[in-house]
This record gives structure tokens, sequence and C-alpha cells, in this order.
């Protein structure tokens, strides 16, 4: 892998640029035997073989995609880094992938572009304030940085919002993570891929899981793809929505649901907007890319589908609540829309475990909070097919707990959609 470095761009430069190789191996045709399968090339799926691979030494794997690499919810999420959950569990997972956000660009010798412009959720009623409020004290006792703001504090910050007490969703103050941001979705999966192909790892992209093997034991033995019978002892799944699907096959009924979640982008402008703001009660949130385009999500929608588009009345309601709180941005010209497939749990709670079968572990369950878990998810997941039990972390984040009761029910406390 040729590493990226000021000297070697300048050098590529006065060549044209033309001397670029591709970035990471793509294999057309996968081996009869790999140690360990990852189903799922998205973000989780290549940063789990990049762990495994410079952590735990385990470099004969396969990284299956039945697309393009990346090109599932990792190519449609809206980019929004951050660690501001309320429970103990949550918050120790998301500011784990925090802190491996903060390196990872150095860690990867990849630009992701991670930007810590912090993300401030504002408050529209009493209930919020009290809800923001509570965050703020149990982040502190986690370690985790969170402050309240008032609202003039919180326009001081963010010129653009509007504080008037006139408007249908008054702004009565704020809570900000200053450490939160953004990062380019693409890069990250890019970023991965490189390392993870530099270590020796196949990525095989075009190639669908349309069985799983079992042996005489119950245990994973393989599993069936359009491109022939790839065996291994190990198996893992980070599928997103599909996880389901996936897991179905080896007899496995995983407790998720999965519905369309949209967003939008503007033209791109000058940089306008600088911070993440984002509003539990109007289910919206926005932010700034770095093409300039205002980036704007809202809330999943109520129905269960498998569509990548959704309802027109969700993104027409978010647009009319984000230019009351933003005017100066109504007469911007939306770009283009779409719709991501977010995998929820009953808790809203992600799944990072072993599963019944042997050699079988799945990482899904993450609604609308899988990206800015990548390398936290990634490098859990890795230790948890490794070692074949999970990092303490992770631990409580099974599927038994459903089975258990014993909830990790972020479902309203974590803010849109999640």
């Amino acid at each position: 892998m040729e590493r990226f470095s000021a000297l070697s761009l300048a050098r590529k430069a006065l060549g044209g640029h033309l001397g670029w190789k591709p970035q990471w191996r793509s294999v057309e045709q996968p081996k009869k035997a790999y140690d360990i399968i990852i189903v799922g090339g998205g973000g989780h799926g290549l940063g789990a073989a990049y762990y495994l691979a410079k952590q735990h030494g385990l470099r004969n794997i396969a990284v299956i995609e039945r697309g393009w690499l990346a090109g599932g919810n990792t190519a449609r999420n809206t980019t929004i880094i951050r660690s501001n959950y309320l429970f103990d569990e949550s918050s120790s997972y998301y500011e784990h992938s925090l802190k491996l956000w903060e390196n990872l660009s150095q860690e990867l010798n990849y630009n992701v572009m991670f930007s810590q412009r912090g993300c401030l959720m504002v408050a529209h009623t009493v209930h919020d304030v009290q809800v923001f409020k509570r965050h703020v004290h149990a982040n502190r006792l986690n370690g985790i940085d969170n402050e309240w703001l008032s609202a003039e504090e919180a326009k001081e910050f963010c010129p653009p919002l509007n504080i008037s007490p006139n408007i249908r969703y008054p702004v009565l103050g704020a809570s900000l993570q200053r450490r939160a941001g953004t990062a380019r979705h693409d890069a990250v999966a890019w970023g991965f891929a490189r390392a993870a192909s530099d270590m020796g790892v196949d990525i095989i992209e075009n190639c669908e899981v349309t069985g799983i093997n079992r042996g005489p034991d119950g245990a994973f033995t393989g599993v069936e793809t359009t491109k022939g019978t790839v065996n291994s002892k190990k198996v893992a799944v980070s599928a997103a929505g599909h996880s389901s699907v996936v897991l179905e096959k080896a007899g496995i009924r995983l407790p998720l649901q999965s519905n369309p979640l949209q967003a939008l982008v503007s033209e791109p402008v000058k940089p306008a907007f600088p911070t993440i703001v984002m509003s539990n009660t109007i289910h919206a949130y926005i932010s700034q890319s770095d093409k300039g385009e205002m980036v704007i999500g809202a809330g999943t929608d109520s129905y269960v589908s498998y569509t990548q588009r959704g309802g027109l009345h969700i993104p027409a309601e978010t647009l009319a609540a984000i230019c009351e709180l933003f005017p100066m941005f109504r007469r911007l010209r939306m770009m283009r829309s779409w719709g991501g497939i977010t995998d929820n749990t009953p808790d809203r709670s992600p799944i990072t475990a072993k599963t019944s079968v042997p050699g079988l572990y799945v990482n899904c369950g993450w609604g609308t909070g899988g990206f800015k878990a990548t390398p936290g998810a990634a490098n859990l997941f890795a230790w948890t097919i490794a070692k074949n039990e999970p990092h303490p972390i992770n631990a409580p984040f099974t599927i038994e707990r459903f089975r258990d009761g014993v909830m990790i029910d972020e479902a309203a406390a974590a803010a849109v959609a999640h």
C-alpha cells in the first residue's frame, strides 16, 4: 500500500496524477475456504476485517458484499458522530467509538474528514429541557463532555439559529457536546477497505449469500453464494436491515424491524453552518457537508419496509420545521433526497454478539446510530469474533436481553428516530 503524505501527493501532481493505483484489491472469485467470512461490505464489516487483521493477527478473511463496497447504509447516512447517550451501556459504547474516530485518519493513513464541530441538541418544551439536562448530568458522571446552554448561548454558538419566542417550536435551550462532529461516510469505508486489503483481506463484491451451511452438530461450516460455496468455521453478519434475512437462513429469527429513514441535501453553498443541530421534538437534524451541501435528516417512516424511499409528508414536515429554525435557508433548493433502511430493535439499541449457532456472530440493530459507531462497533465485533466472547463494553448488547428483559431502552432517550 502506498502511504499518503504531502511528498507523495506533490510527486503525483507533477505527473498529472496519472500514476495512482487501485486503493484495494477487488477479488473476483473467492477461495474455497477462509478462517473468517464477514457478510456485509459496509463500514462495520470492513472495519471488523481491519481490526481482526491488525489487532488479532487473523488475515485469512473474506468480506462478502452483495452489491458494491459501502453501497448500503454506509452510502446513505447523514454522517453525525456523537456519544452523548443517556444510559451507561450506550454512552460507553459510543464514547469508545468517538475516541477511535479522533485518531482514525492517522491510523488508516486516509483522510476520513472527521471534523469535531460540536453537536447542539435543541429543546423546545419543558420536557425537552428536563430530558437534556438529565443527559448532561448522566454524561458527566460517565466522563463524557456535555453542557447545557441557554437559548441565547445556543444562538451565540450557532448564529443561524432562530430563537424568537413566536415561532412554532421556540428554542428554550440546548445541550452541547463539543467533541461531536461529522466525517465523510464513503472515505471511512474506503480507508478501512484499503488498510484491510493491504493486510491480505479479500474483498468480494457482487456476491450475495444465498444459504448458510451447518454441520451435523449444528455448528456453522460455510456459506452458499452466487459465486459458489465458501467454507469457514466462523461467519460474522453485519448487513444492517438485511441481517435478519441472512440469519433466517441459519434458522435464527432476530428481533428486528426495518423502516425507511429519509434524508436530503441542498445545493452546495459556501461555509454557512458551524455545527450540527438536532431536534428530537420535530425529528430533524442539519449539518453542512465537506462539499458545502446542507445535509438534512428526518425521522423514520412509521411503516415497515425494505424500500429506499418514504412518504413525501415526512421530509415536507421536516423542511417546514427547519425553515422556521433557520430562516436563512428558506430559498435554498433541494438537490436530491433518498431513503436508507434502518434496522431497529425493540429497545432501539444494537446487537453485537454471538448467536446460538456456534461460529455465527451478528452485529445489527443500529437504527439511525450506526455511522457514529463505525470504528467502535467494528473494533468490538472483531474482539467478539476473535475471542469467541464479548468485550466488556459490548457484553450487554446480546440477543438474549430481549428474552431476559434486560433492555437498554434508548428509544426516546437517544434523540432523532433512534
